[in-house]
């Protein structure tokens, strides 16, 4: 069973692995890792969520249950995140903010759906791109206004929804996913020209993030923030499944299918995203940055781990 995980898990750490060794030893220069990045996150991941999101039977995976543990357990991660960045490590507000949002943001999409592609096949996907159609805008509703009211020099309620709208709107993976919904919900039928491309790129989306993610990776460091980035990538990879996994399966009895996209997609490592918005507000960046780099390396364990717990394979 353990060999039959990692045999499922190692070769998606691999790639972006190659991506972290090819860059750092500058075979792939750190340029054409932003450009494969651009490529990634702005084309081919968009077309992968729009042709999922266009196809798939909404009223079927979009499960109240599903959604309820996922976002439950991501909420704590980041009220734990914050209280601790304050309490623990004596943070100001919108650091402890910055510090929990990277165990609010996991890494869905460029780690959890290979994983979880890997683990339980093509057609287990339904299920996580429910997940992931709500996740950057809760994420970044949630993080954005409580770093404008914690902050001292924060915005007004106004300006704040602003920010809101921008940060989702500006997103690619956003417009993708809102075309998608276009698409299935009012019955557009599309050319099968159009579906071939589609396809193509959508096909392209996640061995090059991943490979890209990886050089991504060179530029974060743990320096001095160690025990905080360790914090939030514990938040994310082992606090958040287990609130997920015992809402989905305690309460609201979830089904196999449903459990293990949940699960797996809870036990993401935080998110690049996190690193991101903590440059926006120059608040929490090294602390940011290390938990990426942390967790997504610790995560070939834990990942490995809740997939033995799933079971299944």
């Amino acid at each position: 069973m353990i060999g039959n995980i990692l045999v499922v898990v190692l070769p998606v750490f691999l790639i972006a692995g190659a991506g972290y060794l090819a860059t750092r030893l500058k075979v792939f220069p750190i340029a054409s890792v932003d450009g494969l990045m651009a490529y990634a996150l702005r084309f081919a991941v968009p077309c992968l969520l729009f042709r999922a999101i266009a196809t798939v039977d909404l009223g079927e995976v979009f499960d109240p249950g599903l959604l309820i543990s996922f976002y439950t357990g991501a909420v704590v991660a980041f009220a734990l995140g914050i209280l601790g960045a304050r309490t623990i490590f004596h943070r100001r507000p919108g650091e402890a903010v910055a510090v929990g949002f990277g165990a609010l943001f996991s890494n869905s999409a460029l780690l959890g759906l290979p994983i979880m592609e890997r683990a339980y096949g093509t057609d287990s996907l339904a299920p996580n791109f429910a997940i992931i159609s709500i996740h950057a805008p809760f994420c970044y509703l949630l993080g954005i206004t409580v770093m404008e009211f914690a902050r001292a020099d924060g915005r007004g309620f106004a300006q704040t929804g602003v920010a809101v709208m921008q940060a989702m709107f500006r997103n690619a993976l956003m417009i993708g996913l809102a075309i998608g919904f276009v698409v299935n919900l009012g019955h557009i039928q599309l050319h099968e020209t159009i579906w071939t491309a589609v396809d193509m790129l959508a096909n392209s989306a996640l061995p090059a993030a991943l490979f890209g993610l990886g050089g991504i990776l060179t530029r974060y460091q743990l320096k001095s923030s160690v025990g905080e980035s360790a914090m939030i990538a514990g938040l994310s990879i082992i606090v958040h499944p287990a609130i997920s996994w015992a809402l989905g399966s305690m309460v609201f009895d979830l089904s196999e299918p449903f459990m293990r996209s949940l699960v797996v997609t809870a036990a993401m490592a935080p998110g690049v995203n996190s690193y991101v918005f903590a440059m926006q507000y120059a608040r929490g960046q090294a602390q940011a940055a290390g938990a990426v780099l942390l967790g997504t390396a610790v995560s070939v364990v834990t990942a490995s781990a809740w997939i033995y717990v799933l079971g299944g394979i």
